[in-house]
């Protein structure tokens, strides 16, 4: 199975996982929720597959770029 790797397109601070591993998702299924510039942004599955490992946790502040969860298609 080839493995994707979520990366984040913002910076941002993590509210909140919705997504934990082994959970089954499908393209553009919200995976964590940042917010950014006092709004909330969700960072999606590009597309759909099983949630292999969550990278970051709530708090955590991310940068543009990083990996944030890997899921297998």
């Amino acid at each position: 199975m080839a493995q994707i790797r979520v990366e984040s397109e913002i910076p941002g601070k993590v509210v909140s996982i919705e997504a934990n591993p082994g959970d089954t998702v499908a393209e553009d299924d919200a995976i964590l929720i940042l917010e950014s510039m006092k709004m909330e942004i969700p960072v999606s599955a590009p597309s759909g597959g099983r949630i292999v490992q969550i990278l970051v946790a709530v708090g955590d502040t991310i940068s543009e770029g990083d990996e944030v969860a890997i899921i297998e298609a």
